[in-house]
């Protein structure tokens, strides 16, 4: 029967398994997305971290959202809203990369190893405490 909305359709119900396996790529995302933090890829440790991001949010959009089985104006909405996502975040990086004090945030274990985030040598400064404050 019917529920009277005039689209003559129920809504979706996707099975446990799917849900169980979207959850455990969730997770196995996670712990690589952790994983790679402690590997200095240089200058690509920001896009590798967007693209694990990226797939994350995209699982969840498709399928816990059901936007893999909605209409077609549905789906229309969410790309464009990732294409207005996308042109906004190439405005913030070309303010960013104007900037003349830009750079990447030191690597986790840069005081160890003595390199900064993008492989250049230089021995890591300790200042005892105190020093270098400036009041």
């Amino acid at each position: 029967m019917s529920s009277g909305n005039g689209h003559g359709q129920g809504a979706h119900i996707a099975p446990v398994g799917m849900y169980v396996g979207i959850f455990l790529a969730l997770m196995v995302l996670t712990i690589v997305t952790y994983l790679v933090t402690w590997v200095d890829l240089g200058i690509f440790n920001l896009a590798v971290a967007m693209v694990i991001a990226i797939t994350k949010a995209s699982l969840v959009i498709l399928f816990f959202m059901h936007v893999w089985w909605s209409p077609k104006i549905i789906k229309v909405s969410v790309g464009m809203s990732f294409f207005f996502l996308i042109i906004m975040l190439m405005m913030v990086m070309t303010d960013y990369l104007s900037r003349p004090t830009r750079g990447l945030p030191p690597f986790p274990n840069a005081v160890a190893t003595g390199t900064d985030s993008v492989g250049n040598d230089h021995p890591a400064k300790v200042l005892p405490a105190g020093e270098g404050e400036h009041h």
